[in-house]
């Protein structure tokens, strides 16, 4: 029972991001969170464009809000709005900026977008990016154009866990436009990149004692009488055997 209910509330939190997502299809959003506190549930959204969001005098929060009591059964849904500290750094935020200049200016200049949104995404301090963009540019048949810079990670764990990746449409008169945008953060540790760190050389300093303390006066001075009782036992050994020889010589 336990793990059946558990599953329910997953679904139910799958289906309500994907309700939220579709009806803020076109208002910039990035992601959608669900937290569960005791007033009620929060949903956060996640967006560079707040207004269009909210709408005039919360219109459309309140319509977001009526619906999702009525549909999914939620007692009381705060809706909340949270902010990108850095919009160039949003794999969303990124391709919905490239598929808003597209519906407003065209596809003429697709070439100069491509290139301009990375290099403000490694002016943000990206470590790599890559832009794709699919359909009808510029001419009448489909073709894909891919734009990347940097350092980026195709597969393995960095690529599956650590990646930014956004799927975007753009709807024009000429079709439809697909836009994909992949990001790898700054925060990400690389495990191939290997940094030299430099040797600091380090100054050795010599100062001149201009008097010499007890400790080192009383130490010389013990070793000076170790070497005058060292002088003394060998004077000692080396007339020993003088004394013998003269003794000898006395009893012949």
């Amino acid at each position: 029972m336990i793990e059946r209910k558990f599953m329910a509330d997953k679904i139910r939190e799958f289906q309500v991001q994907e309700y939220v997502a579709a009806t803020l299809e076109k208002s910039g959003h990035s992601r959608i969170e669900i937290k569960r506190t005791p007033l009620g549930e929060k949903i956060i959204v996640y967006t560079t464009r707040p207004g269009l969001i909210v709408g005039r005098k919360g219109e459309n929060v309140k319509k977001l809000t009526a619906v999702l009591k009525k549909k999914f059964n939620m007692e009381n849904p705060q809706i909340e709005i949270g902010e990108i500290d850095e919009p160039m750094l949003d794999a969303f935020a990124v391709a919905d900026q490239i598929a808003n200049s597209f519906e407003r200016f065209g596809t003429k200049r697709f070439k100069f977008v491509g290139y301009n949104t990375l290099t403000k995404i490694l002016a943000a301090g990206a470590l790599g990016a890559e832009i794709v963009i699919g359909g009808k540019v510029p001419s009448a048949r489909a073709k894909s154009w891919r734009f990347s810079v940097g350092y980026l990670k195709k597969s393995g764990n960095i690529s599956e866990n650590f990646m930014l990746r956004a799927k975007v449409t753009s709807k024009l008169k000429t079709g439809i436009i697909g836009i994909k945008v992949s990001i790898l953060p700054p925060t990400v540790v690389l495990p191939d990149r290997i940094k030299i760190k430099k040797i600091e050389k380090q100054e050795i300093k010599v100062e001149e004692l201009k008097e010499t303390p007890k400790d080192l006066k009383e130490e010389i001075e013990k070793v000076e009488e170790i070497k005058e009782e060292i002088k003394e036992k060998k004077a000692k050994k080396e007339k020993a055997p003088k004394e013998k020889r003269s003794r000898k010589k006395d009893k012949e």
